[in-house]
């Protein structure tokens, strides 16, 4: 049987990143658009088929919206992806730490109910990938494991909180459907490239640095306790496309995280290398810093807002035993950070 793809969160950075990855390989693509985005996703789909050289009828896009029932879209679009959709990726969502309640709720919850109903509704459905995060974690501390997500410990954002719930809705389908469930830590930007959309993260680092980087470097504002899990964009995306067939991915859920990440101290030093080719020559104690950077003016001054602050104190470990083993087979690790920080800064500079 010939492979359809549905792919939800389309024109969004991964989703254009991960088609532009799964349509190297045959089969036919049918995306999901909000009507405010058409336009911009005819002009990927276009600049994808002359890429590629495919032809413009293995891409389909239909009209709708996860937060409506049937995901908003007509009966001829359903009828479509009913009777040829196999897999479905389900990327949309809203990633923002600042979320408000509703829209969290509506987006990324009830979203994700409306698309497990639609995955329920394929009867040709071999694989349904979706994307999670590690935040589903919550204020746990110590190791998150990959078989792991039931807990009380609660939530610093909505973000967390509805990611976590739809997650429950999705692994509760583990037994009925063919399920596989991706948690990326902090995505960044390409690895290679250095190319990005979303300058949040470790990008905050970045910019701090950037503002006064001969005298600001000279202060190192990490710690040795804490580490930031970051993964590059081509490493998330060419997991997803990688295990996109792989039944031994089925039933699975997976943590797309770096095994050996950077402490903040470290992931500091990195980038003020890359920036002033020295690295700190003092550690400011982690409390102060903390404390500093939840004061009022700090957002003005720093470029942190507070509800980052938390994700630079985090004390989480990510198992990723199921994900390299998975992954090993395909010739995917993740790359560690020095390896690419000179590129993601770069193109951050470059885009002040």
């Amino acid at each position: 049987m010939n492979q359809t793809v549905f792919l939800t969160g389309f024109p969004g950075f991964i989703a254009t990143r991960l088609l532009r990855r799964l349509s190297r390989e045959p089969g036919r693509f049918i995306v999901l658009v909000q009507p405010d985005f058409l336009k911009r996703a005819e002009s990927e789909i276009n600049e994808l088929v002359q890429l590629t050289g495919r032809s413009a009828n293995d891409f389909c896009i239909v009209s709708g919206d996860i937060t409506r029932p049937d995901v908003g879209m007509s009966l001829r679009d359903q009828e479509l992806v009913r009777a040829e959709a196999t897999s479905v990726f389900h990327l949309a969502a809203i990633y923002d730490l600042a979320v408000a309640r509703e829209a969290a709720f509506q987006v990324n919850f009830e979203g994700t109910r409306n698309v497990n109903r639609l995955a329920r509704s394929l009867p040709n459905l071999n694989h349904y990938h979706y994307v999670s995060t590690c935040y589903v974690a919550g204020k746990r501390k110590g190791l998150i494991r990959e078989t792991e997500l039931e807990h009380d410990a609660g939530f610093r954002n909505y973000y967390e909180e509805t990611k976590y719930l739809a997650e429950r809705e999705v692994d509760a389908l583990k037994g009925e459907l063919p399920i596989t469930i991706h948690r990326p830590s902090v995505v960044c930007g390409d690895s290679t490239t250095g190319e990005t959309a979303k300058y949040d993260g470790v990008y905050y680092v970045i910019h701090y640095l950037l503002r006064w980087p001969q005298v600001l470097s000279h202060f190192n504002i990490g710690n040795t306790d804490v580490s930031l899990n970051l993964v590059p964009v081509d490493f998330v995306v060419n997991s997803l496309a990688a295990l996109a067939n792989d039944g031994r991915a089925l039933g699975k859920t997976i943590q797309l995280a770096d095994p050996n990440p950077p402490t903040t101290r470290e992931l500091f030093d990195a980038i003020a290398q890359s920036i002033s080719s020295h690295r700190a020559t003092i550690t400011i104690p982690a409390g102060l810093v903390h404390f500093a950077l939840k004061l009022p003016p700090s957002p003005r001054i720093t470029g942190l807002p507070h509800h980052g602050v938390p994700y630079f104190f985090l004390k989480q470990t990510y198992d990723t035993v199921q994900a390299q083993h998975l992954l090993s087979a395909h010739g995917i690790e993740c790359p560690p950070f020095k390896s690419y920080v000179d590129r993601i800064v770069a193109y951050a500079a470059s885009q002040r």
